[in-house]
């Protein structure tokens, strides 16, 4: 059978993430992914430069989902930072439950070396600019350096946090993932009430949560 000439980035990766889900791994190299799938080897490097590419670019396209089913909503643009948040939190995890099967197969190894890795370095710059354009208010210290300092703290804290709750959501058997919803709410909560320094009732509320689920999160 004569090699496909075309092909686009889409259909490359549709048809690496039917392998990963077909065979449970990664396909053995770049020549027999692109020889099973009737294209040639080289084509498959115009648009990528390895696998962990394309994984990184499904993230992203996750990344691009989640915003633009939000840019439709009305009343999303009337909603307060922490409501946004939560939108976001939401919305993204029902495009990774969709999709529950081949995340798996990616991460379901790495539950404990999530922060390190390199598959989530770009969706992290995207996911860390989108909490910048959120304008979460601190205390006003009126100093800028310590404002600077504040903001790239809330950055990483909140990546911190999408970590925890992609590591929940990974080991979640819950109906629905009730209990990641479940999750989101609190520790998104306890966050945004920890920033208005009025956290006790939160705090108490996410720990008795996060007991009862003996998760570790460390």
């Amino acid at each position: 059978m004569a090699k496909s000439k075309t092909i686009t980035p889409s259909e490359i990766t549709s048809n690496y993430m039917s392998y990963m889900l077909e065979n449970g791994s990664k396909p053995v190299s770049v020549y027999a992914f692109a020889k099973k799938n009737n294209f040639d080897e080289s084509i498959f490097y115009k648009h990528f430069g390895s696998f962990e590419a394309i994984e990184k670019a499904i993230f992203n396209t996750f990344f691009e989902t989640t915003q633009n089913t939000l840019a439709k909503s009305k009343e999303y643009e009337q909603f307060d930072a922490r409501n946004k948040l939560l939108s976001f939190y939401f919305t993204f995890f029902e495009n990774l439950s969709a999709n529950r099967s081949f995340i798996l197969i990616l991460l379901g190894n790495h539950t404990e070396q999530l922060k390190k890795l390199t598959v989530l370095s770009d969706f992290k710059k995207n996911f860390t600019k989108y909490i910048d354009t959120l304008e979460i208010e601190t205390i006003d210290f009126k100093q800028k350096n310590i404002t600077q300092i504040q903001r790239k703290s809330i950055k990483e804290t909140a990546w911190i946090q999408f970590l925890m709750t992609l590591k929940f959501w990974l080991n979640d058997s819950s109906a629905s993932f009730e209990k990641t919803d479940i999750f989101i709410e609190k520790s998104i909560n306890t966050s945004f009430d920890l920033i208005d320094t009025t956290p006790l009732k939160s705090m108490i509320d996410f720990g008795k949560f996060l007991y009862k689920e003996k998760m570790n999160i460390n």
